[in-house]
This record gives structure tokens, sequence and C-alpha cells, in this order.
């Protein structure tokens, strides 16, 4: 049973709910709808390569190809309705499309690193216009975005999700993991800040603006909820703050699970697993990366939760790590905004969805034996 602890009375008063420690195990319960992108497919779902998928409100699901430059639209039941985009500099053509968010109506936006710019798309894949990232000729970090669902605006956060980085170009000095509102009505995007996030002491970064991450240290973990509120996640320890435009984080949930310590045992078991994705590797660059973990800082602390995504109704699904400190892939908790704790998925009995839908749809964009990425769309059952 959830407790809550509603802080000092202020201007900006934050709920805060203590949820059980104890885990209740959740039956896995997924009927598989349709899955697509096969080599002995049709011919329009011979993938290059799969890199975001998302849902209309319709249950139509989008397919960024970012080998082909292509967005795919599939129906409710996997059939093909249309593609649009394509390779190119001209109106609606893609030179980096990255980032894939669609909005309840059908209406898309696509952000493209070379553009420079969130190319605009409606609800039929007419092209309606690029809006410029408001950067100038600078070429910031580009990380995932997320739409509002009220509308004419996208989510982001600064360290959530990189899409692109770069080298030279983003000089702006950050001072914390910000979520953005990021307006798409003028010429260029607008930023407005949602909730301020913890951003941790790391080494020297090869980004420019942004501190190297510590090894084991927290994540930056974005989620939208459906009135238009964010869900994310900051820390090392279990809590998930959910924040409003305009008014900030107004509600606090968290589960008295304690992040266990660093040990210089795990230090060199990470340093060694690292080492060895190198292995064979010569020249310059396996000289600067063999450096790069000489030299990885590492936080003091395993940060526990690994993933959050939230779903059209409003759950929370949160991901922590394994049994191993290195490993992303633990139990899923399902929370609730309202703060109520629905139960888990224990490890390995689901995977964290590339996508949520209406009706409970959600999609995994999984490889094959033969390495090629398909897309498998499940209806949540029951819980």
């Amino acid at each position: 049973m959830a407790t809550c602890l509603l802080l000092a009375p202020s201007a900006h008063a934050q709920e805060i709910i203590q949820l059980p420690a104890e885990d209740r195990w959740l039956a896995p319960d997924f009927e598989e709808v349709y899955r697509i992108g096969s080599l002995s497919g049709e011919e329009w779902e011979q993938f290059g390569y799969v890199y975001e998928v998302a849902f209309d409100g319709a249950g139509q699901l989008y397919i960024l190809d970012v080998q082909s430059s292509l967005i795919t639209v599939a129906g409710p039941n996997g059939e093909f309705r249309r593609t649009f985009g394509g390779p190119g500099e001209g109106p609606g053509e893609f030179l980096s499309p990255l980032t894939l968010s669609v909005f309840r109506d059908g209406r898309v936006v696509v952000g493209d690193t070379d553009h420079l710019a969130y190319h605009l798309f409606g609800a039929s894949g007419e092209f309606e216009g690029r809006v410029g990232w408001g950067f100038g000729d600078e070429r910031p970090v580009l990380g995932g975005t997320l739409p509002d669902p009220r509308g004419d605006a996208l989510f982001s956060a600064v360290g959530w999700q990189f899409r692109s980085v770069t080298y030279i170009g983003d000089t702006r000095s950050h001072t914390s993991r910000a979520v953005e509102r990021i307006t798409l009505t003028g010429e260029d995007a607008t930023r407005d800040t949602v909730a301020e996030g913890w951003l941790p002491e790391g080494g020297e970064s090869i980004y420019t603006g942004l501190p190297q991450v510590k090894a084991f240290g927290s994540h930056m973990l974005l989620g939208v909820l459906p009135d238009g509120s964010v869900a994310f996640s900051d820390s090392t320890a279990y809590t998930v703050e959910i924040a409003r435009p305009g008014s900030g984080v107004w509600r606090i949930l968290r589960r008295p699970l304690q992040p266990i310590p660093v040990t210089g045992r795990m230090i060199n078991a990470e340093r060694d697993r690292l080492r060895e994705r190198i292995a064979g590797r010569s020249g310059a660059l396996a000289g600067y990366e063999n450096e790069r973990i000489d030299n990885l800082p590492f936080s003091e602390e395993v940060a526990i939760l690994r993933g959050l995504r939230a779903s059209w109704d409003g759950e929370i699904w949160v991901q922590r790590h394994g049994e191993e400190p290195i490993d992303d892939f633990g139990p899923i908790d399902i929370l609730t905004m309202d703060g109520r704790y629905l139960g888990s998925y224990q490890t390995g009995a689901v995977d964290m969805p590339a996508a949520f839908g209406p009706d409970g749809l959600i999609a995994f964009i999984e490889t094959d034996e033969l390495d090629v990425r398909e897309v498998v769309v499940r209806r949540i059952r029951s819980r």
C-alpha cells in the first residue's frame, strides 16, 4: 500500500509518494498482433535499419528506416499503408533523419541533423515545412524527442537518448540535465525548461559542453504522460519525478531500494569488458579508446534505474539493473502517474517496449537469427 507525504506548504508543493519495497511479480500476458521486417516478406517491409517506431491514435505504426531515409506506415493489422520521406535536400526529404515523433492525430516530426531542422508532415504524409533547431549554424547534441499529446510541441532532455553528437560546434555549457518543451509553431523551434535534472560531476568529455557521465552513474530517463506532464529520473536512487510545464516538479515517486556501492572489483571488471569490445583494433582510434577506458571516471554507487517509458494511459514502465551492475535489463516495474505500484515483470519476461500505442498496443524492435531488425507489435491483454 503506497503512503503519501506532502512537504511543507509552498508555492510549488511536491507530493512525495513512498511505494512499497517488496516486489509483486506480474504474469506476462501479451497477444502478438503482427510482425514485419522479414527479408522473406513483402518488398515494402524489407527494411535497411529500423531506428525508431511510433504509433498514432488510430493504432497505425510508423517506422523510421535510417538506411533508406524512409518512413513506412503500417495499419492496425500490419498491412501496408504508405511511405514518405526519402533521401535528398528537397522538400520532405532527409539528409540524416534520427528522431521520429508522431502525434495522436497522425502528424509526424522528424529531426534531421544535417538539415539542422525538424521536418513536419501532415496526417497523410504530406510535407508541411521545416522548423529550424534554433541554434543558428551550431550542431548541438541531438537528443531523442517525444510528442506532447496536446500537439505542436515535443519534449526532450539533455543527456536523454543521444541521437547524434558532435566534437565541435556545441559550445553551450550545461549546468543541469534539463527537461525541455520544444515548440514548433515558428520559423525556428523555441525551448522552455519544464524541470531541471541533476547533472553529476564527471570527467572531461569529447563532446563540447557536456561533462562525461561516470560509469555506473545516474541516467537521464524521460517519458511523457497523457495529460502533457513528464515523468523523469535523474538519480542513482529509485526516484521518479513528475513535472508539468509552467509549474515544475509536483509529484515524486520513490521505492525504498538502495543503490549499491561501486567496488574496485566492479571497476576492474568494467574496464576489462570495455577493452574486450575493442580487442583487435589498431591505430590512433584504438589508442584513443584505450586512453579513454584508462581514465574513465566511476560513480560511487550503481544507479538503480536504467530505463523509463510512459504508456498512453499513464502507466510508467521503469526498468532496474539486473543482477550485475553492468546489466541494464533487469526487472520492469509498472507504476501509475497517480502514485500506485501495480507490480513488476521479472527479468526476461518482457523487454522495454520501443513504443506504446492506444488500446494496449506495444511495439518492440527485435533482431532475428540473420541479424535483421524486425518490428513486433503486441497487445497487453491483462495484468
